[in-house]
């Protein structure tokens, strides 16, 4: 019995020593960020192959001028630098909306707009199912007049691994 319980408790260690080694199947979480106005975002990653995933933000801003609400995707490659220490980078999209709010003055009462995004980061895997990240995004307006110009968002990330 006391072998199976050692051996047991050996394997378990070894799983978790590798799961930190490797990219998540599944991370939900909270990326915190300027992000143009919206700050934080619900962030969810899929893993789609050893080194490769897709990250999908959703941020949602309530302004007492105007709302907003943007979805982000993000397609990535993902470098292992040391055990449960890892880089990203990759590229991607986002499409939101924007609502003035009646009394305000403008020309724009509300609209569409794309952005094109890029992303650069760092992240640590921790043993516990906990995955922290700092990442750099430009994000480039396309359509429309909410995400017109070029922003530079830098985020920290807090994640749920499973």
């Amino acid at each position: 019995m006391k072998k199976l319980v050692l051996v047991s408790a050996m394997l378990f260690c070894t799983f978790l020593s590798t799961s930190a080694q490797e990219i998540s199947t599944h991370a939900i979480g909270i990326r915190f960020g300027d992000n143009a106005g919206f700050g934080g975002e619900v962030s969810y990653q899929h893993k789609l192959t050893s080194n490769k995933r897709y990250e999908l933000d959703l941020g949602y801003r309530d302004h007492t001028d105007y709302s907003a609400f943007k979805l982000t995707g993000m397609y990535q490659w993902v470098w292992n630098v040391d055990q449960g220490f890892n880089w990203y980078a990759g590229f991607g999209a986002g499409i939101g909306s924007w609502s003035y709010n009646s009394g305000v003055v403008t020309d724009n009462k509300d609209g569409l707009f794309i952005n094109v995004d890029g992303n650069i980061g760092i992240e640590y895997n921790f043993e516990a199912p906990i995955l922290i990240s700092l990442d750099f995004r430009p994000e480039i307006g396309v359509v429309g007049d909410y995400g017109k110009d070029t922003d530079i968002d830098l985020a920290l990330s807090l994640r749920y691994q499973f």
